[in-house]
C-alpha cells in the first residue's frame, strides 16, 4: 500500500515549496523549538507533511470529532503547497505579523494610563478587558495576566506585556 506522500504526488497535488530559510531568521531559536513541538503533535502520522487526516486526528485527540471537512481543507488552504515544518513556520509568521505593532499596542494601553506611569491597575484592565468589545473570558484575562508582570499592588507592566505579544515571552536577563 502507499503511502499518503505517494499517494499525493500520483494525484497530481503540488509539492511542498521551499520556503524562503530567511523565516527561521523571524523567530528566537526557543519559539522554532516550540513550533517544532506542536508542528511533530500535529503531524500524526510523522510523514513530516499535516495534512487532512493529520488535522482530524488533532481535533479527535482534542475530543472534538464532528469538524468537517470543509473546515479542514480551509485551513489546509492557507498555506501553498503541503505543510512541512518550513511552511508551517511561515504560516505562523504571517499569522503573528497580523498583530498590531508594539507601538500601536502600546498606545493603547496609553489610553488608561493618563498619568504615563508604564502601568494600569489589573482590575481596571481585566474590567474593560471583560465588558468591551470582543470580550475576553475570565480564563483569557487569567491566561495574559499569567505572561505579565504585575506588582504586589496589582499594577501590570503593559510595556512588558506589549514587548510579549509582539516577539514572545520576555526574554531572561
Amino acid at each position: 500500500m502507499a503511502s499518503r506522500k505517494t499517494k499525493k504526488k500520483e494525484g497530481g497535488t503540488k509539492r511542498a515549496q521551499r520556503a524562503s530559510s530567511n523565516v527561521f531568521s523571524m523567530f528566537e531559536q526557543t519559539q522554532i523549538q516550540e513550533f517544532k513541538e506542536a508542528f511533530t503533535l500535529i503531524d500524526q502520522n510523522r510523514d513530516g507533511f499535516i495534512d487532512k487526516e493529520d488535522l482530524k486526528d488533532t481535533y479527535a485527540s482534542l475530543g472534538k470529532l464532528n469538524v468537517k471537512d470543509n473546515e479542514l481543507e480551509d485551513m489546509l488552504k492557507e498555506a501553498t503547497g503541503p505543510i512541512n515544518f518550513t511552511m508551517f513556520l511561515n504560516l505562523f509568521g504571517e499569522k503573528l505579523h497580523g498583530t498590531d505593532p508594539e507601538d500601536t499596542i502600546l498606545n493603547a494601553f496609553k489610553m488608561f494610563d493618563p498619568d504615563a506611569k508604564g502601568f494600569v491597575h489589573k482590575d481596571e484592565l481585566q474590567t474593560l478587558l471583560m465588558t468591551q468589545a470582543d470580550k475576553f473570558t475570565s480564563e483569557e484575562v487569567k491566561q495574559m495576566f499569567q505572561s505579565s508582570n504585575i506588582d504586589d499592588a496589582g499594577n501590570l507592566d503593559y510595556k512588558s506585556l506589549c514587548y510579549i505579544i509582539t516577539h514572545g515571552e520576555e526574554q531572561e536577563e
